[in-house]
């Protein structure tokens, strides 16, 4: 059985494979009760940000993962897209948000996974 570790690196991975730039992922689950794993990259268009919210849907199903419904104050925003999985939540930005928005100098007190190196299943 995989750990949310792997399961966030394993995300991660598919989202640089689908072209996201700068991917990381943090551990914040000593921050916070509500999740413990941040997955946080930069798109760089509507469709590349459709595209990989599509291998995530897939990969959470594969994966025992429920998405969680979020509430927008913008539904037609690009700039931002959460995917709720619970225990991980996944942030796709685009570069002005995640300039503006700056979630790794915010999270600063998680500890950032080298994901390339989790051991997978």
């Amino acid at each position: 059985m995989k750990t949310t570790e792997q399961k966030a690196s394993e995300m991660a991975l598919l989202i640089e494979d689908g072209k996201g730039k700068d991917v990381v992922v943090i551990n914040v689950s000593e921050l916070n009760s509500w999740t413990d794993y941040f997955v946080i990259a930069t798109v760089t268009s509507s469709a590349q940000c459709q595209g990989v919210c599509r291998q995530i849907k897939d990969y959470s199903k594969d994966n025992d993962l429920q998405i969680h419904l979020t509430n927008r104050k913008s539904p037609d925003g690009e700039d931002w897209n959460l995917i709720d999985l619970g225990s991980v939540v996944v942030h796709l930005m685009s570069e002005n948000a995640r300039n503006f928005y700056e979630l790794e100098r915010l999270w600063h007190a998680g500890v950032q996974v080298d994901f390339h190196n989790v051991q997978q299943d």
